[in-house]
């Protein structure tokens, strides 16, 4: 087994990629990502510019985004990218490690990124955080979902593959929002599932 966090999470999504559509993609109920991209979308206008970070398979949250706005989605893994491709035609797809990515500064007018940061090691969260804030004009948007603090860059089994997890306490994923000069619009706890807390955002980037 590689310790490098980022083949793990390549490869890992890789094997497990029609197991994770099967539990986590369509037909799933009371997905929050539903809810808060309702949210999102009452704020943007019609064809809106979104990159989808994690994009996965692509459902349910590249489809339901697709819909409305123009959508690029990013993911590491290429077996999920191919079930997206299948599933999310009107949507553009990149290959790519999100922390290593390059776009054009001040391009997107809103950012999605669903349970993807609880697989960056801590020590990359805020300098993702301000990476996304760099892409996004003024005033955009970015709706993310956060761990909260459950695990500490950690190798853990999950759906038959080794998996790397890392997670920041609710306080510090505000403090490097603050610090990327994003304002809190929705900031609510979650509970999902048995076990499973999640801190949902949705903030708006402001000049510095």
């Amino acid at each position: 087994m590689t310790d490098n966090p980022k083949t793990l999470v390549e490869a890992g999504y890789d094997a497990m990629a029609g197991r994770y559509l099967a539990e986590f993609g369509e037909g799933i109920q009371d997905d929050p990502r539903a809810r808060f991209i309702a949210e999102l979308s009452k704020r943007l206008t019609p064809g809106a510019d979104v990159v989808e970070l994690g994009c996965g398979a692509g459902v349910p949250a590249t489809a339901l985004l697709a819909e409305r706005f123009r959508v690029m989605g990013v993911d590491i893994s290429s077996a999920q990218l191919a079930l997206a491709r299948q599933r999310v035609p009107r949507a553009r797809f990149l290959k790519a490690d999100m922390t290593a990515l390059e776009l054009p500064a001040e391009s997107f007018d809103a950012i999605t990124a669903f349970y993807c940061f609880n697989h960056l090691p801590l020590d990359e969260h805020q300098a993702m955080i301000a990476k996304a804030a760099s892409w996004l004009r003024l005033g955009g948007l970015l709706l993310a979902s956060f761990g909260t603090g459950g695990s500490r860059n950690e190798v853990e089994e999950w759906l038959g593959v080794p998996m790397f997890f890392a997670s920041h306490g609710m306080d510090i994923n505000r403090r490097h929002l603050a610090d990327a000069h994003f304002t809190l619009l929705i900031d609510e706890h979650v509970r999902q599932g048995e076990g499973e807390s999640w801190q949902w955002v949705l903030a708006r980037a402001d000049a510095p």
